[in-house]
């Protein structure tokens, strides 16, 4: 490991030309190789992280949103799935509200089928003649 790190220091010590230069100027070619160097080892380790499939927030397993309907600039209405239950919930940019559990959950035909607005519709009306 020592020896390693004396060969890094080295390297890096050592003046990749044999020239000399002044303490202000810089050299154009250095700056723009080192900057594509950057941005390529970035971009790598973006293709790298999608080719290992790093779980995000959006694929977790057991989780998912079925439907969603935005209700303004950053609200939504969404039905979210848990396991084998689904849940109306508002979303906000600062909070997550449940409006109601679904006793029922919606099959992949129903959700396919009819339009998110009147699947939403047609829940509240259900949950109005419950409550009433």
């Amino acid at each position: 490991m020592k020896r390693l790190m004396g060969f890094v220091l080295g390297v890096i010590s050592t003046p990749v030309l044999a020239q000399e230069t002044k303490p202000g100027q810089f050299d154009i070619a250095t700056t723009v190789g080192s900057l594509l160097f950057v941005i390529a080892l970035i971009l790598f380790l973006g293709w790298l992280m999608k080719r290992m499939r790093v779980p995000t927030i959006g694929q977790q397993k057991g989780l998912s949103i079925v439907r969603q309907i935005p209700v303004g600039t950053k609200e939504r209405i969404m039905i979210v799935q848990a396991g084998e239950e689904q849940f109306l919930v508002g979303a906000t940019s600062q909070s997550i509200q449940l409006i109601a559990k679904l006793d029922t959950p919606l099959a992949q035909e129903e959700i396919s089928a009819t339009p998110f607005a009147m699947q939403l519709s047609n829940l509240l009306k259900k949950n109005d003649k419950k409550s009433s």
